[in-house]
């Protein structure tokens, strides 16, 4: 087959895509020693508008390598496409080999003082005013959380986060999320909403737990929202809550780790369900010898 399409979209970030660009050219190079007409470059936009509809991306009968989300597999997509395999989430706090949870973050208290300090000297506020309840958001920082995750505060009083747990089960602190703004980047998306669902559930829980719920089409959007004040909780897979700390640190540093959801598979490398059974083969052989699959 000739035309084939690649792309990686789901940690394209803009000032990481020169990264993105060099990886996918040492694995573009790799397959075409092997016999494969691999695109030279990854496929970033495919509508008239210059967006990019990751539906029509994934369901494209000519791609021949993408990552995509466990959600939309759950939803239809796995009708469409064979998985490679599993990339390594090994390098990111909360991250385990194939498996990856996502990190439950709120503001934490140190933007409270700097607000504090801003309107002390005179300077417009940096937050809206705190709604009734959100004045206990320090004390729950800085005291055990329920359900054995620890926060506290460290010598010069700003809150630590709470780790990843090491077994990888979910550790959400329900009396801290009941009735706050949750931000989340798409309906499908299984770091986003659904594995916060789903552990939520397993504590007879919902999603209902929120007073409110916004859509923001992407985890850094989610991110900067709880940042900015628009909506109290995100949930983010935590390579995007690396990305996000590397790049926009200052504003990370705005935000507190207060739960993780449980440990599942990460977003797997996926091509089309009708590339040949040899290619996907290479494409595997390829994908292990880059450093691009988990172990195992």
């Amino acid at each position: 087959m000739t035309g084939f399409i690649a792309a990686l979209p789901m940690y394209d970030w803009p000032e990481v895509r020169a990264e993105t660009d060099a990886q996918w050219a040492r694995l573009r190079d790799a397959l075409r020693r092997r016999g494969i007409d691999a695109p030279a470059a990854l496929t970033r936009r495919n509508t008239p508008s210059g967006g990019l509809d990751l539906m029509a991306l994934w369901r494209d009968p000519a791609l021949l390598f993408a990552q995509t989300c466990w959600g939309p597999m759950g939803l239809g997509l796995a009708e469409h496409v064979q998985v490679i395999g599993q990339p390594d989430y090994s390098d990111c706090e909360g991250g385990r080999g194939e498996l990856y949870s996502s990190v439950v973050v709120m503001r934490g208290p140190a933007i409270f003082l700097a607000d504090a300090e801003h309107l002390a000297a005179g300077l417009p506020p940096l937050l809206t005013p705190p709604r009734k309840g959100e004045e206990d958001l320090e004390a729950l920082f800085r005291s055990p959380l329920r359900g054995g995750a620890r926060g506290g505060a460290t010598a010069d009083g700003s809150a630590e986060d709470v780790p990843a747990p090491a077994d990888g089960r979910a550790v959400l602190p329900l009396e801290l999320l009941r009735g706050k703004r949750f931000a989340f980047n798409g309906e499908d998306s299984m770091s986003g909403v659904l594995a916060l669902e789903q552990d939520l559930a397993a504590l007879g829980e919902g999603l209902a737990l929120f007073s409110e719920r916004q859509e923001t089409g992407g985890h850094r959007a989610s991110l900067r929202a709880v940042a900015e004040g628009r909506a109290d909780v995100a949930a983010a897979d935590c390579r995007s809550w690396a990305l996000f700390r590397r790049l926009e640190p200052e504003v990370a540093a705005t935000l507190r780790a207060v739960g993780w959801t449980a440990r599942r598979k990460g977003l797997p490398y996926i091509c089309a369900r009708g590339i040949a059974p040899a290619t996907v083969a290479i494409l595997r052989e390829e994908l292990a010898s880059a450093g691009m699959l988990a172990a195992g």
